[in-house]
């Protein structure tokens, strides 16, 4: 499988740390200490979920390499839905009229936009698909409550959109090499640990050092593991895009991974946790550094809980 393309899209509104102080007494190194978030981009009033993908996507078909009417799988990712009828997926195929494509949203939380990459691939092995597209888009600010002391603080809106095919079409192209998600939901504290439940108060993380620790394990785990099935060492690895949740949990992982910073690919300081779009954000924010045969994982942790990694090689 291939990935061709991705591009992101950042709202303009920053809201700096300084704005948690001002309205609710939270002091801004507090923030920084436990997050090493500075600010994060937030939707303007007229923007929503599917606006900002709309953008993304717009942004990426400025280079696709074929018709718009070619994409034959849309898959949208997010749990921050602006709509839960018609989804993410539906309102991007509606703005570009891509008629012929099978269309659905999934969520597994910050994991959303792996296990829609391993859906794809289903779809291509079975013939059901040759060309894909996956929007990813948080509109975590519609669901955040900003006076949580906890984890208010923590939450930034973007979104990325990707594109999927079962050949090469350019040099700027990367393989797919290998895929895996995994269903944690039985372990910790699970579902209760981070939620966004409606009529509760918003998005909330009661339980943060659950997740912390378990987030820690699994993407260390999840990063071992892919590297280890493809027969590819550690000191192989060029670059490792984690999903940017918390700068004490990247550290944690680049440390025990024993990568460099160099080698470690981030936003959070800017943009904060974009969730399931964090990681397609970083791609597109790097997409030019990357050079032929560089190996890249990206290794993710979900609320929920649920973890995966994607192997990609520059070609």
């Amino acid at each position: 499988m291939i990935l061709n393309l991705v591009n992101d899209y950042i709202p303009d509104l920053v809201i700096p740390n300084e704005y948690f102080f001002t309205n609710y007494g939270i002091p801004e190194q507090d923030i920084f200490s436990k997050s090493g978030i500075k600010q994060r981009r937030r939707t303007l009033p007229v923007e929503n979920t599917n606006s900002i993908a709309i953008e993304a996507v717009k942004r990426t078909f400025c280079d696709l390499p074929f018709p718009v009417n070619e994409i034959d799988l849309i898959i949208g990712a997010t749990y921050t839905p602006y709509d839960t009828v018609g989804t993410l997926a539906h309102a991007v195929q509606k703005e570009f009229n891509i008629e012929n494509a099978k269309c659905f949203t999934i969520s597994s939380a910050c994991s959303s936009f792996v296990n829609a990459l391993e859906i794809v691939d289903c779809f291509f092995a079975n013939n059901k698909a040759s060309k894909a597209l996956i929007v990813i888009s948080e509109n975590n600010s519609l669901y955040s409550d900003d006076s949580d002391a906890r984890s208010g603080f923590l939450f930034g809106d973007g979104a990325a959109a990707v594109i999927l095919t079962k050949q090469q079409y350019t040099d700027r192209d990367f393989e797919v090499l290998d895929m895996n998600t995994t269903g944690l939901g039985h372990i910790g504290r699970s579902i209760d640990a981070v939620y966004a439940r409606p009529r509760n108060g918003g998005i909330k993380m009661p339980l943060g050092r659950d997740v912390f620790q378990y987030a820690c394990k699994y993407m260390v785990q999840e990063t071992e593991q892919i590297l280890k099935k493809n027969g590819i060492s550690l000191d192989k690895l060029n670059y490792f895009i984690p999903h940017q949740a918390n700068a004490r949990i990247t550290d944690f992982v680049a440390k025990k991974l024993n990568l460099e910073p160099s080698q470690v690919l981030i936003n959070i300081e800017q943009l904060g946790n974009t969730g399931s779009a964090s990681t397609p954000i970083v791609l597109s924010q790097n997409w030019k550094r990357f050079s032929k045969n560089d190996m890249i994982v990206i290794s993710v942790f979900g609320g929920g809980y649920s973890s995966g990694a994607i192997l990609l090689k520059k070609l």
